[in-house]
């Protein structure tokens, strides 16, 4: 858990800006036996970074965008029994929108690599 309490969100927001994509990450929650417990937070993070739902873990509930900013935050419905499913838009428009503001996809020189 103190792994991915330190780094889960920051990881995956990081995927999500490098790439220029939504990153829609499950992941599961609970202690599992006395050695291992699972810190949770399956989440949605849009091509900036933003993160637009959480759907909490093992230190509680997450929180889901209610609105157009990132403001507009309430949390969802949790609690360390019941499985939960969190939703989120994929807004296109956003997504090109970024793809032309950051053009990093132009940067890329596939000369050195064979696919």
């Amino acid at each position: 858990v103190p792994t991915g309490r330190a780094h889960w969100h920051t990881l995956l927001r990081a995927r999500a800006i490098e790439n220029q994509c939504y990153v829609l990450a499950a992941a599961q929650f609970g202690k599992h036996n006395e050695r291992r417990e699972s810190y949770g937070h399956s989440i949605a993070i849009n091509p900036w970074g933003d993160i637009l739902a959480d759907a909490g873990g093992c230190d509680g509930p997450g929180t889901t965008v209610t609105g157009n900013n990132d403001d507009d935050r309430e949390e969802v419905e949790w609690n360390e029994k019941t499985p939960s499913i969190i939703t989120c838009d994929i807004d296109l428009d956003f997504l090109q929108t970024i793809r032309e503001r950051m053009p990093i996809q132009q940067h890329r020189d596939d000369s050195n690599f064979t696919f």
